[in-house]
């Protein structure tokens, strides 16, 4: 039996699928045109404000602004492309007062092994301004302080001055060279500058101020006798003729080469106190002859004093032993004493001085 086979009918396409067929396939390129519109619109907005550092939103509002619309009155602008000038500043926490400032008087104590120099440094005022804040102790003598000496460390360097009855702002500048303005604005005077009355016995700082200090050095003199070059009055002293000669270069006369214990030279101290222990030996700085040996008064203890000629002369001062006597001639480098404290001293170390004539020469100006 054979079977037959009959081919299928296609369907035909109906009115309505062709046109619902029809409208999608119209929709989606206007889709995409849309799309593509609406990104170039985006990056035009981006590009524009870039360039132009504006905002197309301000713009809008600008010119709603100019329509009459009611808006918000618009920044400065601050684009990249303008130029400002500006400090920069970091906040800072801590306040900052002026290093070593003080107002008012401050009462130090001396310790062991203290000196006049020594504790201007630490209270940053010169020597000095204590020796003169202490004229009633220190009688302008450095050396005369000692272990327990209470002193006045003035609060910046000038005269600490006790106002007298009497006294003027005009005539206690004028003496102490100093400007009566700096006397009448100095916090710590606490002064009326509109009515400036100060009651005899008040401590008044005069900033500034300055007087001649009170010499307590040694005096050399001449003396009349042919040969003699210099002499120094007092039970050491002696006046020999001839002898050996300096040749006007100094050397260091301690075994501590260029170390300082106590004070500086200054114009209250015009020597060094050089370092040295208790019984270092001590060596004359140039050749020269010994003019005095012995204890002496004004606080130099123990003094050995050298004319080395020509007008140049060395001492040698709070020595715990003596090892020339007076007349003798001395040679450079050799030993001559011992190191001590006798005198004025607060402490074993070596009072050195050089004199040409009458002046002070500063050591460190010789020494080699």
């Amino acid at each position: 039996m054979r079977l037959k086979f009959f081919p299928r009918k296609k369907k035909e396409p109906t009115g309505e699928t062709t046109k619902a067929e029809s409208r999608s396939s119209n929709l989606l390129p206007k889709a995409a045109w849309a799309v593509s519109a609406l990104m170039l619109i985006v990056l035009a907005i981006v590009v524009f404000q870039t360039f132009t550092g504006n905002s197309i939103f301000s713009l809008l509002r600008d010119f709603n602004s100019s329509a009459g619309a009611q808006s918000v009155s618009s920044l400065p602008n601050l684009a990249e492309t303008q130029s400002y000038q500006s400090i920069s500043r970091r906040a800072n926490l801590n306040t900052t007062l002026p290093k070593g400032y003080r107002k008012s008087m401050v009462d130090y104590t001396v310790e062991l092994g203290d000196s006049i120099f020594g504790i201007s440094k630490k209270y940053s005022v010169k020597p000095e301004s204590i020796l003169w804040a202490n004229y009633a102790k220190l009688n302008d003598d450095p050396q005369l302080i000692s272990v327990g000496t209470k002193l006045n460390i003035p609060p910046v360097d000038g005269i600490l001055y006790e106002w007298q009855e009497g006294d003027t702002l005009d005539n206690v500048a004028a003496r102490y060279k100093a400007k009566k303005e700096d006397i009448l604005l100095w916090p710590g005077n606490n002064l009326d500058m509109t009515n400036p009355v100060i009651q005899p016995g008040t401590m008044i700082m005069i900033p500034g101020g300055y007087r001649e200090l009170k010499p307590w050095v040694i005096a050399v003199t001449a003396s009349n006798q042919a040969g003699v070059r210099a002499k120094i009055s007092g039970s050491g002293s002696c006046t020999p003729s001839g002898g050996a000669v300096g040749s006007g270069f100094f050397i260091w006369p301690t075994a501590h080469q260029g170390q300082i214990s106590g004070n500086e030279y200054y114009e209250g101290h015009r020597a060094l106190d050089m370092m040295c222990y208790q019984g270092d030996a001590i060596f004359a700085s140039d050749s020269g002859v010994v003019i005095y040996s012995g204890p002496i008064g004004g606080g130099y203890g123990n003094l050995v004093a050298i004319d080395h000629g020509s007008g140049w002369l060395s001492l040698y001062a709070h020595l715990s032993a003596i090892n020339v006597p007076c007349g003798q001639s001395v040679y450079r480098g050799q030993p001559i004493a011992a190191c001590g404290s006798t005198g004025n001293s607060n402490g074993a170390h070596l009072h050195f001085e050089v004199r040409q004539g009458s002046a002070f020469i500063n050591p460190w100006q010789v020494l080699q």
